[in-house]
């Protein structure tokens, strides 16, 4: 039977001189699967990601790909992957067609393919754009189209919308859609959590080189210990009457709203709508960012007190 796992790595480990960037990490993709890895600057995930791709040697453990080790370089692999680096190499005075036509080439896709990959980044309007004269945003997109022209099996974008404006991020997203439900396997990371949340199937967050949790965001989020939020107009109460509610947790001033922190959001609504009524309140419930900033600060508070001597 064929293994279900698009990547597997088993105990991999990385060291740059005293500092250990990734630290016994075991996980496992499945094909199909969209697949975020997470967590702060510095936390080992680019490290990890190119130790991935077969672009850096692991100082142990194991890594396959689709059933095959990427170190050594194995040219097997390379028409079956597809990679988005944060500082993707560019013939810059080419056209964006002509740079993605000679990507193509490289793989054998066919200039159909090249069209086709274009328009789906939204970038049709620039084929005839030298590289060198294109905006940040646009270069990131042709980046991404770089990765995707051949049509891989297995994609790796890293930061993919760091660049973009927020039309053109969503743009992406439907083309990321696309490419999951043609089967594809995605290994994606990001610093925008919301993205993460809509998109990804599951997700790791490592901090400090190791794995802190990986599941699926919706189970994440449903375990999460993060309270909700109940943000009231500004003057319909002052702060200490709202903080003398019971069930509030905390009490804050965000945006010229008052915010209520709560684990207990039937009880805080019927006395706040007792004391002010409900006519502009909202109400918003832990999301991802919550339950990430929650274990990251876990991690790193834990990693301070085990670390004293």
């Amino acid at each position: 039977m064929a293994s279900t796992a698009a990547v597997r790595v088993e105990g991999v480990s990385k060291r740059y001189g005293d500092r250990l960037a990734v630290d016994a990490v075991s996980l496992e993709i499945h094909r199909g699967e969209f697949f975020g890895l997470l967590g702060p600057n510095g936390a080992g995930k680019s490290t990890l990601v190119e130790i991935m791709e077969g672009l850096r040697r692991a100082d142990s453990g194991a890594v396959a790909l689709l059933g095959r080790s990427p170190w050594p370089r194995d040219t097997t692999l390379l028409p079956r992957i597809g990679v988005q680096t944060q500082s993707s190499a560019f013939f810059v005075r080419q056209t964006a067609h002509e740079h993605l036509r000679t990507v193509a080439a490289l793989y054998g896709a066919s200039r159909a393919a090249v069209d086709a990959t274009l328009e789906s980044v939204g970038l049709t309007g620039q084929r005839g754009v030298r590289v060198e004269d294109l905006s940040g945003g646009q270069r990131q997109r042709l980046a991404i189209a770089s990765a995707l022209v051949h049509d891989p099996e297995l994609i790796f974008l890293d930061e993919p919308t760091a660049a973009l404006d927020p039309q053109a991020r969503r743009a992406l997203w439907e083309v990321l859609r696309g490419l999951k439900a043609a089967g594809r396997t995605i290994v994606y990371t990001t610093h925008h959590l919301d993205e993460a949340e809509e998109l990804c199937d599951r997700i790791a967050i490592l901090v400090d080189g190791r794995i802190a949790v990986t599941d699926s965001p919706h189970h994440l989020v449903s375990a999460s210990r993060a309270p909700s939020r109940l943000l009231l107009p500004a003057g319909r109460l002052d702060e200490a009457t709202a903080a003398g509610i019971a069930g509030v947790e905390r009490v804050s001033v965000q945006g010229g709203s008052l915010v209520l922190e709560t684990h207990a959001v039937g009880p805080v609504l019927t006395a706040v709508d007792r004391l002010a009524g409900l006519d502009g309140v909202q109400t918003r419930t832990a999301g991802l960012e919550d339950v990430y900033l929650d274990l990251t600060a876990e991690a790193t508070t834990h990693d301070a007190t085990t670390t004293e001597p």
